[in-house]
């Protein structure tokens, strides 16, 4: 009986350590029960190595995650939804763009504020994107643009 009870337990404990950690992967990944957040899209031309759950952060510090990624079939473009923190106040100029943590980094998103007086609503577009820079393009442009150097030199 003993035995049992030390299983029931051991068992208990176990459960309770995973519905914990279950709970707090939830909130982390924006999926608890508050909403302190409000939306605001964005349509990129390329989002390479962005998807749903991507960090949204401004000045480094994260205010906000990726939720919804559709492809427009109007404009072929990559609509993002992002939620942002309610204490966050953007301006309605801001700028939006898909970053790298360095050359062997993830990407995110990131949030670059404006000047303007007047702030974005929520559900609100934000105008001013710049898409995911693909590393392969940037070298095939550096190698032309040394092997085209030498062209017409005596």
């Amino acid at each position: 009986m003993a035995e049992n009870t030390a299983e029931v337990l051991a068992g208990a404990g176990v459960l309770a350590i995973a519905i914990g950690f279950l709970a707090y992967a939830g909130q982390t990944a924006g999926f608890g029960g508050g909403s302190d957040t409000y939306p605001l899209v964005a349509s990129f031309r390329a989002v390479d190595g962005i998807s749903v759950g991507t960090d949204v952060r401004l000045a480094g510090v994260k205010v906000g995650t990726i939720t919804a990624l559709t492809l427009n079939p109007t404009t072929f473009y990559a609509d993002a939804e992002v939620q942002i923190d309610k204490a966050i106040v953007l301006p309605d100029d801001s700028a939006i763009l898909v970053s790298s943590e360095g050359l062997l980094g993830g990407n995110y998103i990131e949030i670059v504020p404006g000047g303007s007086a007047d702030v974005l609503a929520p559900g609100a577009e934000i105008e001013d994107t710049q898409g995911s820079v693909s590393l392969v393009t940037l070298l095939m442009r550096f190698v032309g643009a040394a092997s085209g150097d030498g062209e017409g030199a005596p």
